[in-house]
């Protein structure tokens, strides 16, 4: 009974009606029903473990701020990456691979997500990376994620309300940690760890020296800035945000510029 009670307590701060909402556990409003639910979906005898570091495995994420709603939020999260993870067949683990379809993923930006998702997620799994596209949860502040399951390495990112700028970021945000080798990391990240995936994204998506030249210009039309998108073959949205982001154009500006990915 005491188990019960502490469960209780761990079970009205995970985000149940949303997990509910994705179709990751049965709607229920008992309580009791909801912790056996959770128990099954994290695969443990009790609640009180799930909050311990052995269960959660070490997480490269990228988050805007740390709470103890997103904590939990982002447990429940990666707890379904890892379960749809699992479905997913990957060959052995390959850097040298994944460094080299840097280019071709990059390519991919100026597609649609319902036909880059099947051509990422293959690509990914033949390096040996297990690609899951989940909904956000509210509350996580989550962008991505990836960590090691047993021996699987496992990306997870939002896709759906984001815009593509922020999506393809995330995405080669969390390559870099791989190939860094951050998500083995016992101690944590360090704030260089994730400076360092931040400037291997933005140098990915658009070369510094490019970016540098097209500022330089001081021609911040829609024109010039689908013509700048052309040369380096990306999605216009992408040079955008980056403007946007580094307060060279304002964020109201050009909203038809940005593409959103719905599903």
């Amino acid at each position: 009974e005491n188990l019960m009670d502490a469960d209780m307590v761990v079970a009205r701060k995970l985000p149940y009606k949303e997990m509910a909402q994705n179709k990751w556990l049965p709607e229920t409003r008992k309580i009791k029903e909801r912790i056996i639910n959770l128990r099954k979906f994290f695969g443990v005898a009790h609640l009180g473990l799930i909050s311990q570091d052995n269960l959660i495995p070490r997480v490269a994420c990228r988050r805007l701020m740390l709470t103890e709603k997103g904590d939990y939020a982002l447990i429940a999260w990666v707890q379904q990456a890892k379960l749809e993870a699992r479905k997913i067949k990957t060959k052995a683990l390959d850097l040298a691979s994944l460094e080299a379809l840097i280019p071709e993923i990059r390519a991919m930006t100026s597609l649609r997500p319902e036909d880059f998702q099947p051509k990422l997620s293959k690509l990914l799994a033949d390096c040996g990376l297990a690609m899951v596209f989940l909904p956000h949860l509210g509350g996580s502040f989550l962008h991505g994620a990836s960590f090691l399951d047993g021996k699987k390495m496992v990306i997870g990112l939002t896709v759906r309300g984001k815009d593509a700028d922020r999506f393809w970021f995330s995405l080669f945000h969390e390559i870099a940690h791989i190939l860094q080798g951050d998500t083995g990391k016992i101690e944590g990240l360090e704030k260089s760890d994730e400076d360092e995936a931040d400037a291997f994204a933005r140098q990915t998506l658009i070369p510094d020296q490019a970016f540098q030249d097209f500022v330089e210009t001081r021609h911040f039309s829609r024109q010039s800035i689908i013509d700048f998108a052309q040369d380096q073959g990306i999605d216009p949205s992408i040079v955008l945000g980056r403007l946007q982001r580094d307060g060279y154009v304002k964020y109201k500006q050009y909203q038809d510029l940005k593409t959103k990915y719905t599903i």
